[in-house]
């Protein structure tokens, strides 16, 4: 007898566990809900895809509450669930052992925190801590709507890739 995959899994689950199996992702009921709501998928891609569509676009709200569960970047997430392991797991590429960087992106997230008034929110899976700082840096310059642009599109591909990762 061969062990269901995280997909059937998921496919399978009654609707709250599903919810809470895609909180660890992205915490905004209305995503989680609609991912569940449309089961069962074909396939990852097929649950990608709407991943994908239903994070199209965010509210300003949900960006928000989905902030609330992000560290800082160069912080290490302090929780013990999964979302706060994936956070780390994330943010690998960010030596806290570099002092120079260190202090370069906590002055890098405090000046964006006192233009934007909101944490610095990046996909750092797969960037280097140069490459993190420098669109950090590049991001100071842009006015309020193109930034919250990019925050729900980093927030996208973040989601995105914890789907990916869960249920392949």
């Amino acid at each position: 007898m061969t062990q269901a995959s995280p997909l059937e899994r998921f496919n399978g689950a009654d609707r709250e566990d599903a919810i809470a199996s895609l909180r660890p992702c992205l915490d905004v009921a209305r995503w989680c809900e609609e991912l569940v709501d449309a089961r069962p998928y074909a396939s990852v891609d097929a649950l990608v895809r709407a991943a994908v569509e239903a994070a199209s676009p965010f509210t300003a709200a949900e960006v928000a509450r989905a902030l609330g569960d992000h560290p800082r970047i160069g912080e290490r997430a302090t929780g013990t669930g999964e979302a706060a392991a994936l956070s780390r797991g994330e943010q690998a590429g960010v030596d806290p052992a570099d002092a120079e960087l260190a202090r370069a992106l906590a002055e890098g997230n405090a000046a964006y925190e006192r233009r934007f008034g909101r944490v610095f929110l990046i996909r750092a899976a797969g960037r280097s801590a140069r490459d993190i700082l420098d669109a950090l840096t590049d991001r100071l310059g842009n006015d309020d709507a193109a930034e919250a642009a990019v925050v729900a599109e980093q927030l996208r591909e973040i989601a995105v890739r914890r789907v990916e990762g869960r249920f392949s």
